[in-house]
Protein backbone atom coordinates (compact mmCIF):
# COMPACT_ATOMS: atom_id res chain seq x y z
CA UNK A 1 0.00 0.00 0.00
CA UNK A 2 2.95 2.26 1.17
CA UNK A 3 4.27 1.43 -2.50
CA UNK A 4 1.51 2.02 -4.56
CA UNK A 5 0.76 5.73 -2.70
CA UNK A 6 4.26 6.92 -3.32
CA UNK A 7 3.55 6.31 -6.97
CA UNK A 8 0.52 8.16 -7.13
CA UNK A 9 2.33 10.93 -5.37
CA UNK A 10 5.42 10.92 -7.79
CA UNK A 11 3.06 10.97 -10.96
CA UNK A 12 0.89 14.00 -9.18
CA UNK A 13 3.72 16.23 -10.05
CA UNK A 14 4.28 16.27 -13.69
CA UNK A 15 0.13 15.99 -14.02
CA UNK A 16 -0.28 19.18 -11.89
CA UNK A 17 2.37 20.70 -13.95
CA UNK A 18 1.05 19.78 -17.06
CA UNK A 19 -2.39 20.81 -15.99
CA UNK A 20 -1.11 24.41 -15.29
CA UNK A 21 0.52 24.88 -18.18
CA UNK A 22 -2.11 23.83 -20.42
CA UNK A 23 -4.46 26.17 -18.28
CA UNK A 24 -2.30 28.73 -18.19
CA UNK A 25 -1.65 28.83 -21.87
CA UNK A 26 -5.23 28.85 -22.47
CA UNK A 27 -5.94 31.65 -20.39
CA UNK A 28 -3.68 33.67 -22.28
CA UNK A 29 -5.80 33.13 -25.86
CA UNK A 30 -8.87 35.63 -23.90
CA UNK A 31 -8.13 39.12 -25.40
CA UNK A 32 -6.96 41.84 -23.02
CA UNK A 33 -4.37 41.90 -19.83
CA UNK A 34 -4.69 43.58 -16.40
CA UNK A 35 -2.92 46.22 -18.26
CA UNK A 36 -5.59 47.02 -20.42
CA UNK A 37 -8.31 46.62 -17.81
CA UNK A 38 -6.49 49.10 -15.28
CA UNK A 39 -5.95 51.78 -18.61
CA UNK A 40 -9.69 51.33 -19.16
CA UNK A 41 -10.51 53.31 -15.44
CA UNK A 42 -7.91 56.20 -17.01
CA UNK A 43 -8.69 57.93 -19.80
CA UNK A 44 -5.75 59.79 -19.85
CA UNK A 45 -3.33 56.96 -19.85
CA UNK A 46 -0.20 56.55 -22.11
CA UNK A 47 0.88 54.22 -23.77
CA UNK A 48 4.01 54.52 -21.84
CA UNK A 49 2.83 53.75 -18.65
CA UNK A 50 0.75 50.75 -20.09
CA UNK A 51 4.16 49.85 -20.89
CA UNK A 52 5.65 50.32 -17.58
CA UNK A 53 2.24 48.01 -15.92
CA UNK A 54 3.36 45.51 -18.65
CA UNK A 55 7.05 45.37 -17.04
CA UNK A 56 5.76 45.46 -13.49
CA UNK A 57 3.62 42.23 -14.32
CA UNK A 58 6.41 40.69 -16.22
CA UNK A 59 4.17 40.69 -19.49
CA UNK A 60 6.72 41.95 -21.52
CA UNK A 61 8.74 38.99 -20.88
CA UNK A 62 8.28 35.30 -22.57
CA UNK A 63 5.39 32.95 -21.82
CA UNK A 64 7.67 30.44 -19.89
CA UNK A 65 8.95 33.21 -17.90
CA UNK A 66 5.38 34.57 -17.11
CA UNK A 67 4.33 31.17 -15.94
CA UNK A 68 6.87 30.91 -13.27
CA UNK A 69 6.97 34.61 -12.18
CA UNK A 70 3.17 34.67 -11.91
CA UNK A 71 3.24 31.76 -9.34
CA UNK A 72 4.90 33.45 -6.98
CA UNK A 73 3.51 37.25 -5.23
CA UNK A 74 -0.27 34.93 -4.53
CA UNK A 75 1.51 32.60 -2.44
CA UNK A 76 4.39 33.94 -0.60
CA UNK A 77 4.61 36.83 1.19
CA UNK A 78 5.91 39.73 -0.09
CA UNK A 79 7.28 42.90 1.50
CA UNK A 80 6.43 46.31 0.84
CA UNK A 81 9.05 49.36 0.17
CA UNK A 82 9.37 49.62 4.50
CA UNK A 83 10.40 46.43 4.62
CA UNK A 84 7.20 44.82 6.49
CA UNK A 85 6.17 41.47 4.91
CA UNK A 86 2.58 41.35 3.45
CA UNK A 87 1.08 38.42 2.54
CA UNK A 88 -0.19 37.06 -0.42
CA UNK A 89 -3.92 37.61 -1.70
CA UNK A 90 -4.32 33.86 -1.64
CA UNK A 91 -2.56 33.63 1.93
CA UNK A 92 -5.41 36.11 2.92
CA UNK A 93 -8.30 34.79 1.24
CA UNK A 94 -7.73 31.23 1.58
CA UNK A 95 -8.43 30.55 4.78
CA UNK A 96 -11.61 32.06 4.95
CA UNK A 97 -12.67 29.71 2.30
CA UNK A 98 -11.57 26.70 3.98
CA UNK A 99 -12.87 27.85 6.71
CA UNK A 100 -17.00 28.03 5.78
CA UNK A 101 -16.60 25.16 3.02
CA UNK A 102 -15.68 22.83 5.65
CA UNK A 103 -18.01 23.57 7.97
CA UNK A 104 -20.25 23.45 5.43
CA UNK A 105 -19.16 20.01 4.56
CA UNK A 106 -19.53 18.99 8.13
CA UNK A 107 -22.92 20.12 8.28
CA UNK A 108 -24.14 18.18 5.40
CA UNK A 109 -22.49 15.10 6.40
CA UNK A 110 -23.58 15.11 9.61
CA UNK A 111 -27.30 15.62 8.78
CA UNK A 112 -27.01 13.62 5.31
CA UNK A 113 -26.06 10.63 6.34
CA UNK A 114 -28.70 10.00 8.75
CA UNK A 115 -31.51 11.59 6.85
CA UNK A 116 -30.84 9.45 3.79
CA UNK A 117 -30.52 6.24 6.53
CA UNK A 118 -33.59 7.00 7.48
CA UNK A 119 -35.30 7.72 3.74
CA UNK A 120 -34.05 4.81 3.19
CA UNK A 121 -35.25 2.38 6.17
CA UNK A 122 -38.86 4.34 5.90
CA UNK A 123 -38.77 3.62 2.46
CA UNK A 124 -42.28 4.91 1.02
CA UNK A 125 -43.73 6.22 4.12
CA UNK A 126 -44.05 9.52 5.26
CA UNK A 127 -40.27 9.76 6.78
CA UNK A 128 -39.21 9.13 3.38
CA UNK A 129 -41.60 11.40 1.44
CA UNK A 130 -41.01 14.59 3.01
CA UNK A 131 -36.93 14.09 2.77
CA UNK A 132 -37.54 13.14 -1.08
CA UNK A 133 -39.66 16.53 -0.89
CA UNK A 134 -36.72 18.42 0.81
CA UNK A 135 -34.34 17.12 -1.64
CA UNK A 136 -36.71 18.25 -4.81
CA UNK A 137 -36.77 22.04 -2.78
CA UNK A 138 -32.93 21.84 -2.81
CA UNK A 139 -32.02 21.05 -5.88
CA UNK A 140 -34.44 23.51 -7.57
CA UNK A 141 -33.88 26.76 -5.65
CA UNK A 142 -31.39 29.04 -7.17
CA UNK A 143 -28.31 29.45 -4.35
CA UNK A 144 -28.36 33.63 -5.05
CA UNK A 145 -32.30 33.87 -4.76
CA UNK A 146 -32.10 32.01 -1.29
CA UNK A 147 -29.13 34.09 -0.52
CA UNK A 148 -31.23 37.18 -1.22
CA UNK A 149 -34.18 36.11 0.15
CA UNK A 150 -33.04 35.11 3.25
CA UNK A 151 -30.58 38.23 3.41
CA UNK A 152 -33.96 39.66 3.21
CA UNK A 153 -36.02 38.22 5.92
CA UNK A 154 -32.85 37.17 8.65
CA UNK A 155 -31.35 40.52 7.93
CA UNK A 156 -33.28 43.41 7.10
CA UNK A 157 -37.24 42.53 8.24
CA UNK A 158 -35.83 40.44 11.33
CA UNK A 159 -32.18 41.79 11.88
CA UNK A 160 -30.87 38.54 13.81
CA UNK A 161 -27.91 37.79 11.55
CA UNK A 162 -25.30 40.47 10.18
CA UNK A 163 -25.43 40.42 5.87
CA UNK A 164 -22.15 41.85 4.87
CA UNK A 165 -18.50 41.06 5.87
CA UNK A 166 -17.10 38.72 8.29
CA UNK A 167 -16.85 41.24 11.36
CA UNK A 168 -18.52 44.21 13.68
CA UNK A 169 -17.28 47.40 13.17
CA UNK A 170 -16.19 46.83 17.30
CA UNK A 171 -14.49 43.22 16.33
CA UNK A 172 -11.01 44.37 17.82
CA UNK A 173 -12.17 45.56 21.07
CA UNK A 174 -14.38 42.36 21.95
CA UNK A 175 -13.09 39.65 24.20
CA UNK A 176 -12.02 36.43 23.09
CA UNK A 177 -15.71 34.36 22.74
CA UNK A 178 -17.36 37.65 21.91
CA UNK A 179 -15.42 37.59 18.82
CA UNK A 180 -16.07 33.63 18.24
CA UNK A 181 -19.93 34.97 18.46
CA UNK A 182 -19.42 37.87 16.08
CA UNK A 183 -17.46 35.66 13.73
CA UNK A 184 -20.21 32.57 14.15
CA UNK A 185 -22.83 35.58 13.77
CA UNK A 186 -21.29 36.76 10.34
CA UNK A 187 -20.85 33.25 8.72
CA UNK A 188 -24.01 31.47 9.77
CA UNK A 189 -26.04 32.67 6.19
CA UNK A 190 -23.17 31.99 4.01
CA UNK A 191 -22.51 28.78 5.33
CA UNK A 192 -26.12 27.44 5.57
CA UNK A 193 -27.31 28.79 2.69
CA UNK A 194 -24.71 26.62 0.39
CA UNK A 195 -25.51 23.42 2.59
CA UNK A 196 -29.12 23.13 1.54
CA UNK A 197 -27.89 21.93 -2.15
CA UNK A 198 -25.36 20.26 -0.83
CA UNK A 199 -27.53 18.13 1.92
CA UNK A 200 -30.17 17.21 -0.62
CA UNK A 201 -27.33 15.97 -3.04
CA UNK A 202 -25.39 14.16 -0.13
CA UNK A 203 -29.27 12.87 1.61
CA UNK A 204 -29.93 11.44 -2.13
CA UNK A 205 -26.87 9.33 -2.59
CA UNK A 206 -26.95 7.71 0.61
CA UNK A 207 -30.41 6.82 0.79
CA UNK A 208 -29.64 5.34 -3.26
CA UNK A 209 -26.91 3.51 -1.92
CA UNK A 210 -28.96 1.91 1.14
CA UNK A 211 -31.74 0.69 -0.55
CA UNK A 212 -29.37 -1.36 -2.91
CA UNK A 213 -27.67 -2.71 0.33
CA UNK A 214 -30.50 -3.58 2.30
CA UNK A 215 -31.44 -5.71 -0.54
CA UNK A 216 -28.71 -7.94 -0.06
CA UNK A 217 -28.17 -11.37 0.67
CA UNK A 218 -25.55 -10.57 3.29
CA UNK A 219 -28.22 -8.18 5.07
CA UNK A 220 -30.53 -10.62 5.41
CA UNK A 221 -27.80 -13.12 6.56
CA UNK A 222 -26.82 -10.75 9.31
CA UNK A 223 -30.62 -9.94 10.23
CA UNK A 224 -31.01 -14.08 10.45
CA UNK A 225 -28.21 -14.37 13.08
CA UNK A 226 -30.02 -12.30 15.71
CA UNK A 227 -27.91 -8.99 15.37
CA UNK A 228 -29.50 -5.87 16.33
CA UNK A 229 -30.90 -3.41 13.63
CA UNK A 230 -28.85 -0.85 14.79
CA UNK A 231 -25.74 -3.46 14.18
CA UNK A 232 -27.17 -4.37 10.71
CA UNK A 233 -27.65 -0.77 9.43
CA UNK A 234 -24.53 1.06 10.43
CA UNK A 235 -22.24 -1.26 10.85
CA UNK A 236 -23.01 -3.46 7.74
CA UNK A 237 -25.34 -1.74 5.62
CA UNK A 238 -24.18 2.01 5.66
CA UNK A 239 -19.92 0.88 5.05
CA UNK A 240 -21.04 -0.22 1.99
CA UNK A 241 -23.46 2.01 0.98
CA UNK A 242 -20.99 5.20 1.06
CA UNK A 243 -18.87 4.11 -1.22
CA UNK A 244 -20.92 6.34 -4.20
CA UNK A 245 -20.47 8.86 -1.70
CA UNK A 246 -17.17 8.58 -0.84
CA UNK A 247 -16.51 9.72 -4.85
CA UNK A 248 -18.67 12.59 -4.51
CA UNK A 249 -16.51 14.05 -1.51
CA UNK A 250 -13.28 13.33 -3.34
CA UNK A 251 -14.42 15.04 -6.46
CA UNK A 252 -15.90 17.91 -3.82
CA UNK A 253 -12.62 19.23 -2.73
CA UNK A 254 -12.00 21.42 -5.38
CA UNK A 255 -15.29 23.18 -4.57
CA UNK A 256 -14.00 23.80 -0.64
CA UNK A 257 -12.00 26.68 -2.57
CA UNK A 258 -13.93 27.50 -5.70
CA UNK A 259 -17.16 26.64 -4.68
CA UNK A 260 -18.42 29.86 -3.18
CA UNK A 261 -18.62 32.59 -5.47
CA UNK A 262 -22.15 33.11 -5.46
CA UNK A 263 -22.17 33.03 -1.51
CA UNK A 264 -18.73 35.34 -0.88
CA UNK A 265 -19.73 37.84 -3.60
CA UNK A 266 -23.33 38.24 -2.15
CA UNK A 267 -22.43 38.53 1.38
CA UNK A 268 -19.36 40.48 0.77
CA UNK A 269 -17.05 37.77 2.32
CA UNK A 270 -13.08 38.16 1.51
CA UNK A 271 -12.51 34.63 0.16
CA UNK A 272 -11.22 32.78 -2.90
CA UNK A 273 -14.30 32.74 -4.63
CA UNK A 274 -14.65 36.46 -4.33
CA UNK A 275 -10.94 36.51 -5.00
CA UNK A 276 -11.25 34.41 -8.06
CA UNK A 277 -14.53 36.08 -9.24
CA UNK A 278 -12.68 39.95 -9.39
CA UNK A 279 -9.24 38.28 -10.84
CA UNK A 280 -11.00 36.86 -13.72
CA UNK A 281 -12.66 40.79 -14.39
CA UNK A 282 -9.37 42.32 -13.83
CA UNK A 283 -7.85 40.14 -16.18
CA UNK A 284 -5.38 39.65 -13.20
CA UNK A 285 -3.45 36.42 -14.48
CA UNK A 286 -0.89 35.98 -11.63
CA UNK A 287 -4.19 35.37 -9.34
CA UNK A 288 -5.76 33.60 -11.63
CA UNK A 289 -3.29 31.36 -12.07
CA UNK A 290 -2.69 30.18 -8.73
CA UNK A 291 -6.31 29.65 -7.99
CA UNK A 292 -6.41 27.25 -10.83
CA UNK A 293 -3.24 25.66 -9.57
CA UNK A 294 -4.75 25.30 -6.40
CA UNK A 295 -7.70 23.76 -7.67
CA UNK A 296 -5.99 21.25 -9.64
CA UNK A 297 -3.92 20.41 -7.01
CA UNK A 298 -7.29 19.77 -5.26
CA UNK A 299 -8.62 17.77 -7.83
CA UNK A 300 -5.73 15.23 -8.13
CA UNK A 301 -5.66 15.11 -4.49
CA UNK A 302 -9.40 14.35 -3.84
CA UNK A 303 -8.98 11.47 -6.46
CA UNK A 304 -6.30 9.78 -4.61
CA UNK A 305 -8.44 10.42 -1.43
CA UNK A 306 -11.07 8.48 -2.67
CA UNK A 307 -9.35 5.73 -3.84
CA UNK A 308 -7.74 5.42 -0.03
CA UNK A 309 -11.62 5.56 1.11
CA UNK A 310 -12.39 3.30 -1.51
CA UNK A 311 -9.67 0.82 -0.07
CA UNK A 312 -10.97 1.33 2.94
CA UNK A 313 -14.12 0.61 2.95
CA UNK A 314 -14.30 -2.51 0.58
CA UNK A 315 -11.23 -5.54 1.42
CA UNK A 316 -11.77 -6.56 -2.16
CA UNK A 317 -10.12 -3.42 -3.57
CA UNK A 318 -7.28 -3.65 -0.61
CA UNK A 319 -6.34 -7.01 -1.87
CA UNK A 320 -6.62 -5.70 -5.64
CA UNK A 321 -4.38 -3.01 -3.99
CA UNK A 322 -1.42 -5.49 -2.65
CA UNK A 323 -1.33 -7.62 -5.43
CA UNK A 324 -0.17 -4.67 -7.59
CA UNK A 325 2.92 -4.08 -5.57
Amino acid sequence: MLSYLLRRLLWMLPMLVGISLISFFIMHLAPGDITSTESAFDPKSSEESRQKLRELYNLDKPVIVQFASHQRPVFWAEKDKDGNEMPGMIQQALPITLLMNIAGLLITLSLGIPLGVLAAKRYGQWPDRSITLFNFIGFSIPGFWLSLLLMYWLGVIHPWFPISGMHSLNYEQLGFWQKGQDLFMHLFLPVVIPSITGLASITLFVKNGMLDVLSQDYVTTARAKGLSDHTVTYRHALRNALLPLITLIGLSLPGLIGGSVIAETIFAIPGMGKLFYEAVMMRDFPVVMGILTIGSALTLLGSLLADLAYAWADPRLRKGVMLKR
